[in-house]
């Protein structure tokens, strides 16, 4: 087993790549060597691979989009271009669906996807993101690594502890390579 590299300027990029950083981390190396330090931990691990390879500043993507004025909000108005869930929204929202509505990711990812579509549709689809949970195991983001790795430890292990996930997901996020949940991480346990 190798053991995680120190994140330096020496830093092989595929050594990096392969074993797992906090976001924090990723930060800090941004900021001591001047590159951009905004943007997912995707991003960011990105940006410093290819600094890593190249010794070039990878500029950050992420540029603002000015988002649209927006009047009065009604289920016939249309859903706006990058919308940003602002708190007009959010009342619109918990007005019309109930006080239990929030932001969950999956509908802000419906809302940023279906620009041109009306806002009685925004409620149809919230509805049935709710039914499609109930049905299912969601789907976690790539980013959210520990959270995919907690829930999967639990699928394959009724009766552990949060604390036993824990140890389980900090033994594996020290070894090189993914950090999905394996039986075998169990090892961490004894």
């Amino acid at each position: 087993m190798n053991e995680r590299p120190e994140l330096t300027t020496n830093t092989n990029a595929a050594a990096f790549r392969n074993f797992y950083y906090l976001k924090e981390e990723l930060v800090q190396f941004c900021r001591e060597n001047s590159l951009p330090t905004s943007g997912s931990k995707q991003e960011l691990t990105e940006r410093i691979a290819h600094f890593l390879e190249t010794g070039r500043v990878l500029n950050s993507q992420a540029q603002r989009k000015a988002s649209a004025v927006i009047g009065d909000i009604n289920e016939s108005s249309v859903i706006e271009a990058n919308i940003v869930c602002s708190e007009k929204h959010r009342a619109f929202f918990k007005d019309k669906i109930g006080k239990s509505f929030s932001f969950n990711v999956a509908f802000q990812k419906w809302l940023k996807s279906n620009a041109g579509k009306t806002y009685a549709d925004a409620i149809n689809a919230y509805y049935q993101i709710l039914e499609d949970r109930k049905k299912g195991k969601t789907v976690i983001d790539k980013q959210f690594e520990y959270n995919t790795y907690i829930r999967d430890f639990f699928a394959d292990n009724q009766g552990k502890s949060l604390d036993d996930a824990i140890k389980c997901w900090k033994y594996k996020k020290s070894l090189e390579g993914h950090n999905r949940y394996e039986r075998s991480d169990l090892i961490a346990l004894t």
